[in-house]
């Protein structure tokens, strides 16, 4: 992968000996990314790792989690697949062959991975990095210098104030996709994107789910409508949740755990399962690793970083999950584009976060960019938008596909689109039209006369654009 340093074998350098241009600490999808592209530009680039190139994302994030989530899908197609007028049954989950799956795709993402950084020359210095200078990075005793350093250290599943993963009752996302069975219930606290997936693989996989959420509605950042949607589509999977209702403790059992919440009214209930997965958020890996001794701003345990990706230290940059705002790979991704064309003197320009997509890969998925109702109407007055929802019942794919949902879209009044919002199966792959739209600032004029395929899903958001510059071909609302 390489070339790889290893400290141990290299013994002492001199500071002088292992400068570089671009000096990264961390390899996951915001590290290797400024080192792809920085290598590209012909900068030398040194990337400190002590797991594996490709982080959080690649490993124990993005990329199994949507592997289990498509042998859901599948599962479910195999239960409910004499709707279709197939004669199939589901047998069961094989969890050791979908856990070979998942891997497998890992494994050959991996292999590309460490082949492209191996292409373009970029020094991979293994080993846990500390910041021990404005522009020193010392691993296991030897110090590295660049002209430019980036802090891309990511993140680590959260828990709660008292609340002790035991990595067998009471686990993590991480440890959830390494299980070797499918549970007979579980209790997932968060309702969030990664606990909103988790439940729905479990469900589809057999197990009983229970979602426990203290804010008023499940995927909360979403807009409101996308929510509901979501929350009636888990009604009808038979997927319990709790929203508004606080944590409060958890006990082992004979049988697995008994978790302690708090209604509303301040009621105390117990809710029993055999395991607890506690989707809570992340936090920034930034403990211990320097950053506060050396000056940088940090607010939280994150790092405090311009429109830029610039920190309070000269030279010094930070990308990704450690920096306050989206935690989504592809954010990371492209601050680490960012950061390598900025340090070529490229000026490249700043990115808009309203303007990154997000998806949540649940059955339905969820996925928007932009602005919700609530923030446009804060940001432009309530007289100052508009919305138009069109109904995925009068889209043929997706009848086809037996999906409900719809295309929500968010404008200002007389401009430009400013939010899409979709709930459906597969919405997840519509969103890259739906950024380009929002990001070129696109008025639903603009959009309404492009041609869409017939019949794909594509075509909903066509016809919502359609409906939305007072052309409307099918219902809406």
């Amino acid at each position: 992968m390489g070339p790889i340093i290893s400290p141990e074998t290299l013994g002492r350098t001199s500071v002088a000996d292992a400068d570089y241009d671009v000096l990264i600490l961390g390899a996951g999808s915001g590290g290797y990314a400024c080192a792809l592209r920085a290598a590209q530009l012909g900068l030398t680039v040194g990337l400190v790792e002590k797991g594996n190139v490709g982080g959080t994302c690649l490993h124990v994030g993005c990329i199994p989690t949507k592997a289990l989530l498509h042998a859901a899908e599948v599962a479910d197609l195999a239960r409910e697949s004499d709707q279709f007028g197939v004669l199939a049954s589901l047998e069961g989950i094989d969890m050791a062959a979908v856990n070979a799956y998942k891997d497998g795709v890992v494994s050959r993402l991996f292999k590309g991975l460490t082949g492209l950084v191996k292409s373009r020359g970029i020094t991979v210095i293994e080993g846990e990095g500390r910041l021990t200078g404005p522009k020193q990075v010392t691993v296991g005793g030897t110090a590295y210098t660049g002209r430019h350093v980036v802090l891309a250290s990511g993140s680590y599943s959260r828990s709660l104030p008292g609340l002790d993963i035991d990595g067998e009752r009471v686990i993590t996302s991480e440890q959830a996709l390494r299980l070797d069975r499918v549970p007979s219930s579980v209790i997932v606290l968060g309702g969030g994107v990664i606990g909103c997936e988790f439940a729905s693989v479990w469900k589809s996989f057999g197990a009983e789910v229970t979602i426990i959420e203290a804010l008023p509605r499940l995927v909360a950042v979403e807009d409101e409508a996308s929510s509901k949607a979501l929350e009636r589509a888990f009604r009808k999977r038979k997927i319990a949740f709790r929203t508004g209702t606080p944590f409060q403790s958890v006990k082992h059992t004979d049988t697995g755990v008994a978790v302690f919440v708090e209604d509303a009214s301040g009621e105390q209930s117990v809710i029993e399962a055999e395991l607890l997965l506690v989707a809570v958020g992340r936090g920034p890996v930034t403990d211990g690793l320097g950053y506060d001794e050396q000056g940088v701003a940090m607010e939280r345990g994150f790092v405090l970083a311009d429109e830029r990706c610039r920190t309070n230290l000269d030279g010094v940059y930070a990308v990704g999950d450690i920096v306050p705002g989206l935690q989504l790979a592809h954010r990371g991704f492209q601050q680490g584009i960012f950061v390598a064309e900025d340090i070529a003197g490229l000026d490249p320009q700043p990115i808009d976060e309203a303007g990154i997509p997000r998806v949540t890969y649940s059955h339905p998925e969820i996925a928007s960019v932009g602005l919700d109702e609530s923030k446009a109407a804060e940001k432009y007055g309530a007289d100052g938008i508009e919305t138009v929802t069109y109904d995925l019942g009068g889209n043929g794919k997706s009848q086809i596909l037996k999906t409900q949902g719809f295309v929500k879209l968010v404008r200002q009044k007389d401009g430009p689109v400013v939010g899409v919002h979709m709930v459906g199966d597969r919405v997840g792959e519509l969103i890259g039209e739906a950024q380009l739209i929002y990001n070129w600032e696109g008025h639903a004029e603009d959009v309404a006369p492009l041609v869409h395929a017939h019949p794909t899903q594509n075509e909903a958001l066509g016809e919502a654009h359609l409906a939305l510059a007072g052309k409307p071909l099918h219902a809406h609302s």
